[in-house]
């Protein structure tokens, strides 16, 4: 037995060009994404500024365009001016939002000199919980102005003759949350946020700017709140940010597999406001947005309940993922593919550690976990032109999401390459799902190769001890039929990347 699917794709039918920023992470500091993950100076991998080779290897294997830093929730009490200048003048803090001890020795400007050696760039966020404009302000002259100001040559005796020019700026981060240090209702963020915007504006008017939209799809204000931010806010910003995790603490596999379901439907939703904030507005610019945390967490809450206080980078929210969870991420990755008309930034959360594709052991190793490959494979093969995808499958239905397609899948066209990747999950837990992929408009087709990530068992992980228990291998499971079709035949619970070769780039 088998389920089947069919899918229809044509070069001309796209949904828009992948921005690269699609495939971005964050480091927050927040357990030991920084302490111990990207920044280790007594490892035997150090650099000269301490920062692990290691580690920076695996995140340029990644490709990650961009990184949002410094956070997250630390940022609603980020004093940055703590973090900059000599490291022995530094003062050690009280980090309220996550109850631990912040000594500064890794700052702002370290952020900007690793980035650029792991060859990306900053994605920065501003305190709008303790602070507000003067704070915002002052850290973009900091940063971006050239000289002969205050903030501007403050830089330069700290080392850095020339400025960042750091391009994107977060407007805070969950504001919307009660858990925010210097919470706030939409009202008091919408007029904070947009008057900040002003501002930092006028200091460089070449930025980009996201303002923060709700916290997750089941914030009792959603939607309320990206109107009323949106009607303080619209003419100044760029995007609009969601933030989403998904879990399956109640091991229930076929909703979890689902989730992206309900991931399409947020999208969706903040789109639409956002589109009636330019119909009432009569305005003629498009807010897109940005999906700057977004990742399965669930392993971690029980043990990071149990952390004492003030304590230097303990273990915080160190997810180990299974097979199961890099499906997820999968067809997350294929959710965001799917809006790339409108989703134009998206950092996976986190990085290093934290929630995250990369683990370390302190002094030692590092490996990759299970949910690596999916954004690897996006990452690489991800860039171009996303294609619409006509596809019926087979369907099953959860206690809470009904009508669930077991191919989750889009196609994403390189043409200068004449590449074609097919990203599709098998989200039956049992059966193969048979697959056949119409590209007669591309004309002659040849397959590359065709990867899967696949493994008997949902729960399995990768390790210190075993880290490539579970990893992606080559198929044979893929096969193109009379030039422009292809058929292939997925495993039970897959991930699967098909790529192809058109006549002309042959």
């Amino acid at each position: 037995m088998a389920v089947k699917a069919t899918m229809i794709v044509d070069k001309d039918f796209r949904i828009g060009a992948v921005d690269d920023r699609l495939y971005g992470s964050f480091i927050e500091h927040l357990g030991r994404a920084v302490y111990g993950g990207i920044y280790e100076p007594g490892h035997p991998d150090a650099d000269e500024q301490g920062f692990r080779r290691d580690v920076l290897e695996l995140v340029r294997e990644l490709s990650v365009p961009v990184i949002r830093y410094p956070g997250g929730n630390f940022v609603s009490g980020y004093q940055w001016e703590d973090s900059v200048g000599p490291q022995a003048e530094r003062p050690a803090r009280l980090e309220l939002a996550w109850r631990v001890l912040e000594t500064n020795q890794f700052g702002f400007n370290e952020f900007v000199d690793w980035t650029k050696k792991a060859n990306s760039e900053v994605m920065m966020a501003v305190n709008l919980g303790t602070r507000g404009i003067d704070d915002a302000r002052n850290l973009l002259e900091y940063s971006n102005h050239t000289a002969g100001t205050y903030w501007s040559d403050l830089r330069r005796r700290h080392g850095y003759e020339q400025p960042h020019r750091i391009k994107t700026w977060c407007l805070g981060n969950e504001m919307d949350g009660p858990w925010q240090i210097g919470h706030k209702t939409a009202q008091e963020y919408g007029r904070l946020a947009n008057e900040t915007a002003k501002a930092m504006r006028l200091v460089d008017p070449g930025i980009e700017l996201v303002v923060c939209g709700s916290s997750n799809l089941s914030m009792p204000t959603f939607a309320e709140w990206e109107a009323t931010v949106l009607e303080h806010t619209y003419e100044n910003v760029d995007y609009m940010s969601l933030h989403q995790y998904y879990g399956n603490a109640q091991d229930d596999t076929p909703t979890f597999l689902a989730r992206s379901v309900q991931m399409d439907d947020f999208i969706g939703k903040v789109i639409s406001t956002c589109d009636y904030m330019k119909a009432r507005k009569r305005s003629h610019k498009t807010i897109h947005l940005s999906f700057d945390e977004w990742n399965v967490w669930y392993h971690s809450h029980a043990a990071d309940r149990k952390l004492d206080p003030w304590q230097i980078a303990p273990p915080q929210l160190e997810d180990v993922y299974n097979h199961e969870d890099a499906l997820v991420v999968g067809c997350m990755l294929i959710s965001l593919l799917k809006h790339a008309d409108r989703v134009k930034m998206a950092c996976m959360a986190q990085l290093v550690n934290v929630i995250a594709p990369i683990m370390t052991e302190t002094g030692g190793a590092s490996w990759k976990q299970t949910i690596f490959y999916p954004y690897l494979h996006a990452s690489l093969f991800g860039r171009g032109q996303s294609l619409v995808p006509l596809i019926q499958s087979d369907k099953y239905d959860t206690k809470e999401i009904t009508d669930v397609p077991y191919l989750e899948s889009v196609a994403v066209y390189r043409e200068e390459q004449g590449e074609i990747t097919v990203f599709a999950v098998n989200r039956h837990l049992d059966l193969p799902l048979h697959l056949q992929v119409d590209l007669r408009s591309f004309g002659a087709l040849s397959l590359i190769e065709h990867l899967v990530l696949e493994h008997d068992d949902l729960k399995a992980v990768n390790t210190r001890e075993n880290p490539y228990n579970v990893q992606p291998h080559a198929s044979g499971g893929a096969v193109v039929e009379d030039g422009t079709k292809v058929t292939a035949k997925l495993s039970p619970a897959s991930w699967n990347v098909i790529r192809l070769k058109t006549a002309k780039a042959i």
